[in-house]
């Protein structure tokens, strides 16, 4: 199970500056949440699969360091986008 086009689409639409801001930040950070969330749900079912958890770890790490980014550079939009997207701080 992947995100389709109109999860997508529905994630930038509403993370984003624009309809077509898929770089910026706080996108990433929200589409990255949705790919560890479904991820996350596969693991727990298909516990022995360590491909697909060190691509959970990869994923986590990347959204972390997005996460730093945006916390060093706007605080505002990093309160924003942890409170939309309910992650621990």
């Amino acid at each position: 199970m992947d995100i389709t086009k109109m999860t997508t689409a529905e994630i930038i639409k509403e993370f984003g500056e624009n309809e077509t801001d898929s770089g910026s930040s706080s996108v990433q950070i929200a589409l990255l949440t949705k790919r560890i969330n479904i991820l996350t749900d596969h693991l727990k079912e298909h516990i022995h699969d360590f491909h697909s958890k060190r691509g959970l770890l990869m994923m986590v790490g990347k959204r972390r360091k997005l996460l730093n980014y945006l916390k060093n550079n706007d605080v505002v939009k990093y309160r924003e986008v942890i409170k939309k997207l309910n992650l621990r701080k």
